[in-house]
Order: structure tokens, then sequence, then C-alpha cells
């Protein structure tokens, strides 16, 4: 079973068509990656995926959970983190994460998650700092806690270095990737080629709402006869 089919899913949004006939799977256990320039419709996938936009046409199957019909159920065992998340500035990290866990689980459960959410962000002292007064890197970090910390099936990542100086950047992605070398699957984007070519087994390039390219990254580069993920890219999206 893959952990996430897309399968010939168009989207409108005030008229306009924003996803048009758009067909991925992503395995389970793998970093998959979704790329475009902006406005390609990348984040209405992504926002698609974790049910906050209805399925206008075509059908999404989680674990073979099903859109729209089984979204609770889906629910239940994804992840998402968009680009401009926050978190409640007046609260601790440490709160912050208890907050989180709040909703999914209690007591020695409850406790448990927010362990896990405290080692993946990986702040050290500074979990028990309010949040206010953390680097934009701490905050990413701490959010991709939250995202993980409940041991999720699927995790959808929007951008999730953005903004990140070289050494937080780095810390986001060897998270990432032993949380898949876990089992999590990742549906993830980034405008980052380096950081797509380094973490995703296979790559998915979006432009004008249609997927024009997907492969792993080597068959990329080979059918594009480039040196790097960013050559593919800008020689399909001129």
């Amino acid at each position: 079973m893959s952990a996430l089919a897309v399968e010939g899913i168009s989207k409108h949004i005030s008229g306009k068509q924003i996803l048009n006939n758009i067909s991925f799977q992503v395995k389970a256990g793998e970093i998959f990656g979704l790329i475009g320039p902006n406005g390609a419709g990348k984040t209405t996938t992504l926002r698609t995926v974790a049910t906050l936009l209805q399925v206008e046409s075509g059908s999404v199957s989680i674990f073979g959970y099903k859109l729209p019909g089984e979204a609770g159920e889906i629910r239940k065992i994804i992840s998402y983190l968009p680009e401009d998340a926050g978190a409640y500035k007046n609260l601790k990290g440490r709160e912050y994460l208890e907050f989180i866990a709040s909703f999914f689980a209690s007591g020695s459960r409850g406790k448990d998650l927010v362990k896990r959410g405290i080692e993946i962000a990986a702040l050290g002292d500074r979990i028990d700092d309010r949040v206010e007064a953390y680097s934009k890197g701490m905050m990413r970090r701490l959010l991709v806690g939250r995202a993980l910390m409940t041991n999720p099936r699927l995790a959808i990542l929007d951008e999730p270095s953005s903004g990140l100086d070289v050494v937080n950047a780095q810390q986001i992605r060897r998270i990432i990737k032993q949380a898949a070398s876990e089992g999590l699957s990742v549906l993830l984007s980034s405008h980052n080629m380096l950081e797509v070519e380094l973490m995703c087994e296979r790559i998915a390039l979006i432009n004008q709402g249609r997927i024009v390219a997907q492969g792993t990254p080597s068959e990329l580069k080979e059918s594009y006869r480039a040196e790097n993920i960013e050559e593919v890219f800008t020689s399909l999206v001129k």
C-alpha cells in the first residue's frame, strides 16, 4: 500500500483553475519532494492532501483512507506544517508542546508525546524559554517537533527550512531524515533545490497547475541532461 496516492485531482479557487489533473504517489517510508515556481499549485496540493481544502475532482488516498469521505480518519494519521506556521509566543516551548499534545493524548501518553517533541526540537535548556525569545531557527525546530511528536504516518511539510541559516537548515533536514528512517512518510515542498536533491528519493515538478516531470533525482538529471535538480527546474519552468 502506498502512503499517499493522488489521482487526477483538479481545483478551482475563485473561478481560477489552480490544479489540473494532478497525479503522484508517495511510497511508505519515502521522502517525496513537490517542487515548482511560486503560484504553481504546490501549497494548494499540500492543503488538499492535508484535508484543509475539498477534493473537487479526482481522488486522494492516504494509507487506504479516501478523501473526502474519511477525512476524520486521515487527520488522525497525518501532520501538516505550513510554511507560515507559528506558535503561541507567550508560552514557553515546553508549554506549547504540552498544549498541542493535549489534543492527542492525556496522562502518561501525553507526557511521552511531549518528551518526543522536546527530543526532536533539540533546544536544550531553551525549551523552557518563552517562544517570543526564539530565533527563527529555534522556532522552526520547535514546530518540526510539534509536527512529528505525534508519530504521524504521513508528514506534509511546506518549506520546512525556509529562511534558516545553514546550521539550522541542516538540523531540520537531519530530523526529517531520521524520522523517515524510522518509517515516517514525508511529502515535502521546498524552493531549496539542494535540499530537495539531498533529501528526496523521488521528486515531482509542478508548473501552472500540472505535473510536468517526476522521478528520482538521478532519473531527472539524466532525462534533462542536467548536473543538478536546479538545472532540471529551470529547464522546465522557462
